[in-house]
């Protein structure tokens, strides 16, 4: 194979109030013609920072050593060398990139379609209605629906997979040589991050093109890449095939990537973490890892004996949630059912997971339960009594025995209260213990249950990983000692090792706090893993409900079977 790139002894070091933090430290990496490698490692690893210097995307306050070579028409060309304004000539035109979130990387004012139109005007110097007709053949080539009606809608206007469906247009309108994808698939549907690879790998054939994947799951990569490198700490710990590194991973730390897994994990065990292989000595046999586990105690379900001798905590009965669309003169507005006519009920103790696609229903079905949404009809009957017909005054004091963790960690608190203000705040509203020191001591409390150091009280969430934002929205939730939890795509964004500690977690707190809770996700692996029973949501109905074993390896309806062939990994069999 000819080589297309060559990374040579890569160091980058970012400084900060004369603190100098190296994030890539003297790798090399080489990427062949017509080759999809990937990347892989966690938050923090230096994946996306190699990505970024490849193309000097990074800030001044960088440094860059080593070399980045690129074979181009030729010509074989030193990107470190380049100055801006002469590797602008080459961004976009022989490397492109697609970007991990799409919504921030389309501009919101411009339609879908005048933004593609924009970069073949500038690349390729062609007028305003050819780049038109390219804009809608590159949206039928990356399977758009309707690309002459897409062209003219806004970013807002799209789900998430049509939006990083554009992204890919934009980044191949140009004919690159080089795709840099990082992160393409992350927090999408497993469905929808499926239907992207496959593109993804289609794209590469047709146009021959050579592809660098980003990733911190390596799930994601099993069935598209040529080459996995791994990445840790800046350093590249190993590299080669991908079938060698799946089935023979030599370094610890890719054992430990495969290692915790929800779908290499039997259900009800402890799913193993970085940091157990990193106590284990850095042991060479990752089984051992696993076999010193402690089992998750189970707790106590309702599905061990008949349903009959428990009594319902939560009863959802014929409930709908309709919303219409903006009224329009002369013209009735259309309905569009989120959730239409469901029917449910949780166990004390039950733990109920909620799966489905983006738009099927789940988080509005989530939040018309809190009482965050109005609803249409039906009845929602907590403890007793009809959350529908409270009134406000009681509906606020019910608050404090049901509660949610939303999938955003940071988006969930606020930037101008320390975590310590934060999780004392519900407290403080609901009245709970005599005093402020009480409070307080109860909240030391709390970030010590979630795995927290106390002494981070007056620290701010921007001073916390992604993993720790989400421990203190936990702990936030369960301060109030509520006996009903909704947990909203609470680990779908997180590294895969720090998605296995928090799932480790919520089975600690639960055996602790006794809690009941509905799991929302598109993830059925992890729906699976962490649920007794399983309801899977699609068009706002539930299709198909039953114990997680039954559902995850019988399933029913083709819906639920078409969500469990999508789930990464689910083949792979790792020694």
């Amino acid at each position: 194979m000819d080589e297309l790139l060559s990374i040579k002894n890569l160091s980058v070091s970012f400084t900060q109030d004369g603190e100098v933090n190296e994030a890539v430290k003297n790798i090399s990496i080489e990427v062949n013609k017509n080759e999809i490698i990937a990347i892989v490692g966690e938050s923090g690893s230096g994946k996306s920072v190699t990505a970024l210097s490849i193309l000097q995307l990074l800030t001044k306050q960088t440094t860059v050593s080593g070399q980045i070579v690129f074979n181009h028409a030729g010509h074989t060309i030193d990107f470190t060398k380049l100055t801006n304004k002469e590797i602008s000539a080459y961004r976009g035109n022989a490397v492109s990139m697609i970007f991990q979130e799409p919504m921030t990387s389309l501009n919101p004012v411009f339609t879908c379609g005048q933004q593609v139109m924009e970069v073949l005007q500038l690349h390729k110097k062609i007028s305003k209605e050819e780049a038109k007709q390219q804009t809608i053949k590159l949206f039928e080539k990356v399977k758009l629906p309707n690309p002459s009606t897409i062209i003219n809608r806004y970013p807002h206007e799209l789900s998430g997979g049509q939006k990083q469906r554009v992204m890919i247009a934009m980044a191949i309108c140009c004919n690159p040589s080089l795709l840099i994808a990082d992160e393409p698939t992350t927090a999408l549907d497993v469905t929808v991050q499926k239907t992207i690879l496959e593109l993804l790998k289609e794209l590469q054939v047709q146009n021959q093109l050579s592809i660098i994947l980003i990733t911190h799951d390596l799930d994601l990569v099993a069935d598209v890449a040529d080459k996995i490198v791994v990445l840790y700490k800046g350093e590249l710990i190993e590299k080669g095939t991908t079938r060698s590194i799946l089935k023979n991973p030599q370094h610890w730390y890719t054992k430990a990537l495969l290692a915790c897994r929800p779908v290499a994990n039997a259900k009800g065990s402890r799913l193993p973490v970085v940091a157990d292989f990193i106590e284990s000595g850095m042991v060479s046999d990752y089984s051992s890892v696993i076999s010193r586990q402690s089992p998750i105690n189970p707790h106590h379900s309702p599905l061990t004996t008949q349903h009959s001798c428990f009594s319902p905590i939560l009863t959802v009965e014929n409930l709908s949630v309709h919303f219409e669309e903006k009224k329009k003169l002369f013209i009735k507005p259309k309905i569009f059912k989120a959730v239409d006519n469901v029917t449910f009920t949780v166990f004390k103790g039950e733990t109920i997971g909620l799966v489905g696609e983006s738009g099927c229903g789940k988080t509005s079905l989530g939040r018309a339960i809190l009482q965050l949404l109005p609803t249409t009809s039906g009845k929602i009957i907590l403890n007793g009594k009809d959350m529908t017909t409270l009134s406000p005054k009681i509906l606020r004091e019910s608050r404090k025995d049901l509660q949610i963790v939303f999938q955003d960690p940071y988006g969930s608190l606020n930037p101008r209260l320390s975590i310590g203000e934060a999780i004392i705040e519900p407290l403080n509203v609901h009245s709970i213990l005599k005093n402020k020191n009480e409070r307080k001591e109860k909240v030391m409390e709390l970030l010590q249950k979630v795995n927290l150091n106390p002494d981070q009280f007056n620290r701010y969430p921007h001073q916390f990983s992604g993993g720790q934002r989400q421990r203190i929205c936990i702990a936030r939730a369960l301060a109030l000692n509520p006996n009903f939890l909704i947990f909203d795509e609470s680990v779908s964004a997180l590294d895969i090792s720090v998605q296995a500690q928090v799932l480790n977690l919520l089975s600690d707190l639960k055996s602790e706090f006794n809690f009941t809770s509905i799991f929302i996700s598109h993830d059925l692996s992890v729906v699976h893993y962490i649920s007794d029973r399983i309801m899977v949501m699609h068009h706002g109905k539930i299709v198909e409900q039953g114990k997680a074993d039954e559902v995850y390896f019988n399933p029913k309806e083709p819906y639920t079977q078409k969500l469990i062939e999508a789930i990464p990994g689910k083949k792979l069999v790792t020694t």
